[in-house]
């Protein structure tokens, strides 16, 4: 793996050219060869191609107002790419983004378009406590935030595999854990405990990723906690 330090305009690289795959990680750009990906038609994989061909069918069938709004709010709210620059996704792929992360946490897909244009907010409140006695994570939250008093909401959570203590950035792969629904007659209480796919063991470093989901299918970027395992 090359590193690589950018001039002459150049500023900065995401994807692949020929044979040679540009990325960033928290010590700056790196290069490296290529290989293709292994069809290992996993559980997972195939159930992530079922929602894809899922939701396309979805969209070809929503009406042409519907479709029309779903451009409209993405052409309004701007997104970040993997340079850190600003752009804007097609409705088609702001339908996917809302949708799929909702499909996947058992949530009914939201058919019109947002009318709010901006992404749902965070909750920099964000903390998780790990027990490894019972496999755990539990995650406190603010509950007084709109996705936690309104049906149709919540907060999506995602674990990744545990880490050395010493591990201080963690970019996936995550494995979904579960929802905190939101609720109009009553917020959902803080903390939620999720039983985590993978053994912990006491002393590891456990990194947790959020998304939260509005009734209106606004899907906020993702924002994350960790702590130790005890």
């Amino acid at each position: 793996m090359a590193s690589i330090k950018f001039g002459a305009g150049i500023v900065g690289m995401a994807g692949k050219i020929a044979g040679t795959v540009f990325a960033r990680n928290r010590s700056g750009a790196y290069a490296r060869a290529w290989a293709k990906p292994v069809n290992n038609r996993t559980e997972r994989q195939v159930a992530v191609r079922a929602l894809a061909a899922t939701l396309g069918a979805m969209w070809a069938a929503l009406s042409e107002a519907q479709r029309a709004a779903w451009n409209l709010y993405a052409s309004d709210v701007t997104m970040v790419n993997r340079l850190g620059e600003a752009m804007n996704l097609s409705g088609y792929n702001q339908y996917y983004r809302s949708n799929a992360a909702r499909l996947n946490a058992g949530l009914a897909a939201v058919e019109d378009g947002p009318t709010v244009m901006n992404l749902a907010e965070q909750d920099p409140s964000l903390e998780i406590t790990v027990t490894a006695s019972t496999n755990t994570v539990s995650v406190a939250f603010d509950n007084t935030y709109p996705w936690a008093n309104e049906d149709g909401g919540a907060m999506l959570i995602y674990v990744g595999e545990p880490q050395n203590a010493n591990v201080q950035f963690f970019n996936g792969p995550w494995r979904y854990a579960g929802k905190i629904e939101g609720a109009t007659a009553a917020p959902p209480e803080s903390p939620a405990t999720f039983t985590e796919h993978f053994e912990i063991g006491v002393g590891q470093k456990v990194f947790t990723q959020a998304r939260i989901s509005r009734a209106d299918g606004r899907l906020s970027s993702k924002f994350r906690a960790n702590a130790i395992a005890s």
